[in-house]
């Protein structure tokens, strides 16, 4: 069974960019790609838990600051040479507001 919880409003995630949620003891990255696709992984890079929310977004990927591992936002894995695997959440937009189920 689902559980969708609201998160925050479309606009208030920079284009490019991210913020993170916490839910519970659980940190979430919430990007906006240039395309205005909205993806939540977890905050931690699979290789050395690196805060990906830090890391430069480019297409559907995120570049963690620590090693410049990218990340697939659609599937939390390492790309490349790298192997790995974060977690994901999936997302919806209702109106302006955006849910994640958790």
């Amino acid at each position: 069974m689902a559980k969708w919880i609201k998160i925050t409003e479309v606009e208030k995630i920079p284009a490019m960019g991210s913020r993170v949620v916490q839910y519970g003891d659980i940190e979430i990255a919430i990007f906006k790609t240039r395309d205005n696709s909205i993806f939540a992984i977890n905050n931690k890079c699979p290789h050395k838990q690196g805060k990906l929310s830090e890391g430069l977004v480019h297409e559907h990927i995120v570049t963690c600051p620590m090693h410049n591992w990218d990340i697939d936002l659609k599937k939390g894995t390492a790309l490349g040479n790298d192997s790995g695997c974060t977690n994901v959440y999936e997302s919806k937009i209702e109106g302006n507001i955006i849910y994640l189920n958790i």
